[in-house]
């Protein structure tokens, strides 16, 4: 004799999670602090303490994304200038940046974008669109997403 249930027939439960689409998009800033080719290094260091910031990407004049410069890219240069006895005026923004840089699509769901984060271990990644720079997104920026989703189910069923 098998065991009954006392709780009757069950009627089929429809999911009552709600589909929101998380898009990089959506949660990427769009007014960035970006860097010329022929700047300075120092008019650099003055922009990344003036606007708090780590890094930013290098564009052309037609906004085309060429590079993208840090702080480390600056702390090098500082140490081999003094190394080298070199005045801090003399390197530009062109001999220092970083120029493979890898991006994000602008309609990448913001949980995938967030496993490249921690894939990897990069702080931001610049979003282009018709070979122009939009915008970029940070690590920051996902967590941001995370919280305005406090008590959303954030199972599968969030991919749209």
């Amino acid at each position: 004799m098998g065991i009954k249930s006392f709780q009757g027939s069950r009627k089929q439960q429809q999911s009552s999670t709600q589909t929101v689409a998380l898009k990089v998009k959506d949660y990427m800033t769009t007014h960035l602090i970006t860097f010329k080719p022929d700047q300075s290094i120092q008019e650099v260091v003055e922009a990344l303490i003036k606007y708090k910031i780590s890094g930013g990407p290098v564009v052309d004049d037609k906004q085309k994304l060429i590079g993208v410069i840090s702080e480390g890219d600056c702390l090098k240069q500082l140490s081999e200038s003094r190394y080298y006895n070199m005045p801090l005026e003399h390197d530009n923004v062109e001999k220092r940046m970083a120029r493979n840089v890898e991006t994000i699509d602008g309609n990448m769901d913001v949980f995938d974008a967030a496993n490249k984060f921690l894939n990897s271990k990069r702080r931001r990644f610049p979003i282009v669109e018709n070979g122009k720079l939009v915008g970029q997104i940070s690590q920051k920026d996902i967590l941001k997403a995370a919280l305005q989703l406090k008590g959303v189910n954030w199972n599968s069923t969030t991919k749209g």
